[in-house]
């Protein structure tokens, strides 16, 4: 089954929409360094766990890409396990759309291939507890009703009200995650459950695809390479010549003294407030949520 098959029937409508701009930076979005931002200390900052997190390498950089296992431990696990058997080396991009997001995964390079281990049930929401903070900027309207936006580390999510809780058997609320630039989620066909190997990095926002696909991680540095990244798609542009994935590594499996050290702004301290307040609109209004960047920088 060729996995990029509802994408590409969304693509349509997402390509006429704002996320097709994505050359056009906002004037809110926060830089992946440290600049434009309010005073912070040592203790503002968090390292990210190696053993969840991917350096994709491409001609264009290493993408560093913090995964979620709180949102999706089978897709991680699966993710991981392909990694350590080299089986993302030398394979392409072979579907990239301007403003929407870099499709790879495919050992065929024509959208229909998947690697031997089984499909992975869709994990399109999570179980938020009241310990997993989220810092609020507005609310969103979703499929199924309005939600609460804000981010969960360096994540972009919705969730249910947190107070609600209590009227749940496991104290828990639903969350999902919402895709937004830099966020990685998981392809699959019509079929649910159908996620294998492929995989996409998100360019532009989609918000179509919330609640429909399985967020598992985000891009926390490299991110400006994610645009550069040839566009087209292998047997539908002719002569389109497709960029590669040179190789994934998990972090961990990497030497200390050779990984990239990262770390990405605490969401659940009053200097990421006052970095988001910092971005509000005249009329005292946070910007949408795509428009907001989790700050990230190398360990000094």
């Amino acid at each position: 089954m060729i996995k990029h098959t509802l994408l590409a029937l969304l693509s349509a409508s997402l390509l006429v929409t704002p996320a097709c701009a994505e050359e056009k930076k906002p004037e809110t979005a926060a830089a992946q360094t440290t600049d434009n931002l309010p005073a912070t200390t040592a203790a503002d900052w968090r390292g990210i766990d190696p053993e969840n997190t991917l350096y994709i390498k491409t001609e264009y950089g290493t993408f560093v890409v913090e995964m979620a296992p709180e949102f999706a431990p089978k897709h991680v696990a699966q993710l991981k396990k392909l990694t350590r058997q080299k089986f993302y080396d030398n394979i392409t991009f072979h579907r990239v759309i301007k403003g929407f997001m870099n499709q790879t995964g495919d050992p065929r390079g024509d959208g229909g291939g998947d690697s031997n281990e089984p499909d992975i049930e869709g994990e399109f929401t999570f179980k938020r507890s009241a310990d997993m903070k989220m810092a609020m900027v507005g609310e969103q309207k979703f499929k199924t009703g309005k939600a609460a936006v804000g981010f969960y580390k360096g994540y972009p999510i919705a969730s249910q009200d947190i107070s609600m809780a209590m009227l749940t058997k496991d104290g828990k609320v639903n969350a999902w995650g919402i895709h937004c630039p830099n966020i990685t989620s998981m392809a699959r066909g019509t079929d649910t459950n159908s996620a294998n190997s492929q995989f996409f990095l998100m360019r532009g926002e989609a918000k179509q695809l919330d609640q429909e696909y399985s967020i598992w991680g985000t891009t926390v540095w490299g991110r400006e390479g994610l645009k550069a990244i040839k566009v087209g798609t292998v047997g539908e542009d002719k002569g389109f010549i497709p960029d590669r994935l040179l190789s994934i590594r998990v972090a961990a499996d990497i030497p200390a003294d050779e990984r990239i050290n990262v770390q990405v702004m605490r969401t659940d301290t009053s200097a990421f407030r006052a970095y988001l307040d910092g971005l509000k609109s005249e009329a005292g209004d946070y910007p949408k949520i795509c428009d907001i960047e989790v700050p990230t920088r190398l360990k000094p």
